[in-house]
């Protein structure tokens, strides 16, 4: 098997099987998702969505959390992972959105990263699931399933990761692609002991049939 094969294969099942694939942080407006992104690096979005109601009742938008003291913040975020850290991005990243971008949230991946707390894979996240553009965030999920599943070789790092990703899935898939990966990561492809036999991809993976099934690698 090809690896363009696998991609195709794989692709294929995932959109059969999960078309309408999306994040599982919980927002109703671009501000509340990127501030819902920069609180999930290294928490999980369930944590997440336990504190963002009550959050984004007291800082509903841009305005309200740029006003706002990075000690206030961390009242209402204090059960996440470093609190202390994400409150002072997240007054920041509000101040700098009014003073420098009038209130708008960037498209360009670039662009987003200026923005205190918003590393690659936040700024992928938004413009993708806000721009709809092909942007490919690798986060721990994505990193593990591509390589294990064999979408990717060697890769060492995220961006090496995403650079082989992108180059192999068509750029109107990619949005989609990456909420795919996160989920059977998150479900199937699980870290410490993947539920191959629940698999529904199990036939095009390269950890499947170089583990179970030595003479077909």
């Amino acid at each position: 098997m090809t690896k363009k094969e696998r991609y195709e294969f794989i692709l294929k099942y995932f959109e059969e099987n999960n078309p309408e694939a999306k994040t599982e942080l919980h927002y109703t407006n671009p501000f509340e998702l990127l501030v819902a992104v920069i609180l999930s690096a290294q928490c999980t979005d369930k944590r997440v969505n336990m504190v963002t109601p009550q959050l984004f009742k007291q800082f509903p938008d841009i305005e309200t959390m740029a006003a706002a003291s990075s000690d206030e913040i961390f009242t209402y975020i204090k059960s996440i992972s470093y609190p202390n850290n994400k409150a002072k991005h997240l007054q920041a990243m509000a101040k700098m959105l009014l003073e420098q971008f009038k209130g708008i949230i960037p498209s360009e991946v670039e662009t987003l990263q200026k923005l205190p707390g918003v590393g690659r894979k936040t700024a992928n996240v938004i413009s993708s699931v806000i721009y709809n553009q092909p942007s490919m965030a690798v986060d721990t999920h994505v990193f593990r399933v591509a390589a294990r599943i064999g979408l990717t070789t060697s890769a060492k790092n995220p961006l090496q990761a995403e650079k082989q990703l992108v180059k192999y899935i068509p750029k109107s898939l990619i949005p989609k692609a990456h909420h795919w990966l996160i989920l059977h990561g998150r479900y199937i492809c699980i870290a410490r002991k993947p539920k191959c036999p629940v698999c529904g991809i199990k036939q095009w993976c390269k950890y499947y049939h170089t583990t179970f099934l030595p003479e077909i690698k």
